[in-house]
């Protein structure tokens, strides 16, 4: 039998909400979340000026359940000296993410030495002293620097300015590991690794074609344009191995009649194979070959390399496509008469098209789908990476990668009075490797759990904890922190954006800048903003000459100077004073492109290999209480999944290998495996199973994106093994 969960959102979402208030008090908690300041999880963009629970477009409410989870989480009361006293490492490593996360805030600082077993509480002065001696007896080339996408704008730039001042080009962001295959591929295509579109244009599309995401766990405030969308006539197509109960039916809590009766979301759902998707697109492009409905004329006018890739699909056979794609050829006719049928598409997708070893491939792929019927370059239209974290953009586009430009580079350079390396430093994944080599002296983390979101965690825990001395930025615990440690750790208690005693800026998924007011703190304690942080450390180690590290405890001079340096953020100077505002040159109302000759640039994708028979590919996903690593609730509401440590197959997959609702099986990946592991039978491609991330990283082998260096978390060959009572 075939379980459903319960379709989303609706009085559960409210009853939910409500219970989440008396935890922290629901005046208290109204205040936070109606405060100043843009909102803590997802990059759908909430809050700054306009005020919170508001979105860029004014509109008023603007919550979901994330948001109240995040908020409530920083709410709850302190860690006390005595737990670390009382529970070494060891039992420190045995919590899961829950578990840890439910612990509350960190208030002071704390740090593990080298063979020692428990974590101590010390002060902010020893806590300098050893982060200054760590970076003075580390060389550049063997210090890494590290962030998540909760930190500020602020603090992402100050802290890649100093790592580059140091002398460093290791600078990374958690985006490798998510969303990097799209800025590649859409770089190498438009010229721009962002959404071409604006959040108005979700209200002008007539189809979205929504790939590999699943907004009504993860980006619920999305679901409300998407109800929008099919109220009007409008269409959406959702591309999912997994068929989600959120994505067929969605109970807007806003929306009266929507709450009472729920809303349609999906006009047809497509389930490929984990993977898939490629072959799925190009076989989209042979429809349109076949059934003459390519814009010729367009085409030819505003883009570049149409040629290879009409023939390449031409040469593609249906029985290559279907087989690759696991989808009909109905299927994908019907797909393509869609989308070249529509006045206006927008292709949003998220880590189901980016999470594999063609990942850059499936995102080319689907832009040259876009490109081939005129969806890109009209009011509309376009294309929409849809992002996790709520700053995850920005760190980007201020520039906290291995590598800037050459322009932005000699700006620093003429700011900070120092010629910068010009050689591109370690990946995110790159560091891991480094580390495990014993390359790796000081890792900087600026938020986040960078060892919960690599691969093959066994691999990981390994290389990290090889590592001289690791220091973490951070509000909460989490296991990134006990298994990820080094030889040395120390875990720096710092303020959540609404606590900042200044201003910061963070950029939403539609390259919208916003501003964050701050507040007061949420708990009594030694918290520090993160820049304070950073400016003290630059203070001690690179002094006041050529450049006054001091100035930047100013947020203020921190604008001015991103303003001077990073393209399209002109504006930021006077965002305090003026509007808040979308950054330029990246939405496309018009198809002119920012490339080398003004036109869109398609790229060959070669089919990937078809699943080998009797394999499963593995999809890691999150759970509907769950943020990226963060896990809120162990269970799954939306799909009916109590136990986190669990399977989800096809019913004739369960057939095929005399399977039931319950029965606990042992999963074997490349990297490892899984004992104990309970069936949960659902609606979901045959030879695709499902696991819960970051748990089921243990069986994944570290397999990346040549280009991205984004490792396959969604196609990894995994076998499923029956626990008998024999054998238990």
């Amino acid at each position: 039998m075939v379980k459903k969960g319960l379709a989303g959102g609706g009085f559960p979402a409210i009853r939910y909400t409500i219970s989440k208030a008396f935890e922290v008090g629901p005046l208290r908690l109204w205040a936070k979340m109606t405060s100043k300041n843009a909102c803590k999880t997802c990059a759908l963009g909430m809050g700054g000026q306009k005020g919170g629970m508001v979105n860029e477009a004014g509109h008023f409410p603007e919550v979901c359940k994330k948001s109240l989870q995040a908020q409530v989480a920083d709410m709850k009361g302190a860690i006390l000296p005595e737990f670390f006293e009382k529970n070494s490492i060891f039992v420190l490593e045995k919590l899961t993410p829950k578990q840890a996360e439910d612990l509350g805030r960190i208030s002071f600082p704390v740090m593990l030495e080298e063979g020692g077993s428990h974590f101590k509480a010390i002060t902010w002065e020893a806590a300098m002293y050893y982060l200054e001696a760590a970076l003075k007896s580390s060389s550049s080339e063997r210090t890494a620097f590290y962030s998540s996408g909760r930190s500020s704008n602020e603090a992402a730039f100050i802290l890649q300015s100093f790592a580059r001042v140091y002398g460093s080009n290791n600078v990374m962001n958690c985006s490798y590991y998510c969303h990097q295959a799209s800025g590649v591929a859409l770089k190498l295509s438009i010229g721009t690794g962002t959404a071409t579109i604006d959040l108005d244009d979700l209200k002008k599309c007539d189809l979205v074609v929504l790939v590999g995401a699943n907004p009504a766990s993860n980006h619920p405030r999305l679901m409300t344009l998407l109800a929008e969308l099919r109220e009007r006539g409008g269409k959406v197509i959702v591309i999912n191995p997994l068929r989600e109960a959120g994505l067929e039916r969605f109970y807007v809590p806003s929306r009266p009649l929507s709450l009472l009766m729920g809303s349609q979301i999906a006009s047809s759902y497509i389930q490929p194979y984990a993977g898939g998707d490629l072959a799925l697109f190009v076989g989209a492009i042979k429809a349109l070959i076949d059934e003459e409905l390519l814009n010729l004329e367009w085409i030819e006018k505003y883009t570049e390399g149409s040629s290879a890739i009409i023939e390449d699909a031409k040469d593609a056979s249906w029985e290559q496509i279907t087989a690759s794609s696991g989808v009909s050829e109905s299927e994908i006719r019907d797909l393509a008469r869609a989308v070249a049928g529509s006045k206006a598409c927008i292709f949003a997708w998220a880590m189901g098209l980016t999470h594999h070893t063609w990942g850059v491939d499936n995102i080319l792929a689907m832009t040259n789908l876009a490109l081939l019927t005129g969806q890109i370059g009209k009011p509309g239209a376009g294309l929409l990476p849809i992002r996790g974290h709520s700053n995850v953009q920005g760190i980007g586009s201020i520039g906290f990668s291995p590598s800037i430009s050459e322009g932005i580079r000699k700006s620093l350079e003429r700011i900070y009075g120092k010629e910068l390396p010009v050689e591109p430093g370690y990946d995110t994944h790159a560091l891991i490797e480094a580390a495990g080599e014993g390359n790796i002296d000081c890792l900087f983390a600026l938020g986040g759990n960078l060892w919960g979101s690599n691969p093959n965690s066994t691999w990981a825990t390994k290389c990290m904890q090889q590592i001289g001395t690791t220091v973490y930025l951070s509000t909460k615990l989490n296991p990134g922190h006990f298994h990820g440690r080094a030889k040395r750790t120390l875990i720096l208690p710092v303020l959540a954006r609404d606590e900042e005693q200044q201003a910061t800026t963070q950029e939403s998924m539609f390259n919208f800048v916003r501003l964050s007011s701050g507040g007061e703190a949420n708990i009594e304690g030694q918290m520090r903003s993160e820049s304070e942080i950073i400016v003290e450390l630059a203070d001690r180690l690179l002094g006041r000459s050529p450049f006054d590290w001091s100035k930047l405890r100013d947020h203020t001079e921190v604008r001015r100077i991103i303003a001077a340096c990073i393209p399209g953020f002109e504006p930021i100077e006077k965002i305090e004073t003026g509007n808040e505002f979308t950054i330029g040159g990246r939405v496309f109302h018009k198809p002119d492109f920012p490339t080398s000759n003004g036109k869109a640039l398609m790229h060959r994708t070669p089919l990937p290999p078809p699943p080998k028979p009797d394999e499963f590919r593995l999809i890691t996903l999150r759970s509907e209480g769950q943020f990226n690593s963060v896990v809120y609730e162990e269970h799954d509401l939306y799909r009916g999944v109590t136990n986190r440590y669990s399977v989800i197959i096809s019913a004739e997959d369960a057939r095929r290998l005399d399977l039931l609702d319950g029965d606990r099986v042992t999963v074997y990946g490349e990297a490892g495996q899984m004992d104990d592991v309970e069936v949960f039978v659902s609606d979901i491609r045959p030879g695709v199973a499902a696991m819960y991330y970051p748990e089921a990283n243990v069986l994944i082998k570290a397999r990346v994106d040549e280009r991205s260096r984004t490792p396959a978390f969604k196609s990894a060959p995994i076998r499923i093994s029956k626990i008998t009572k024999k054998n238990r």
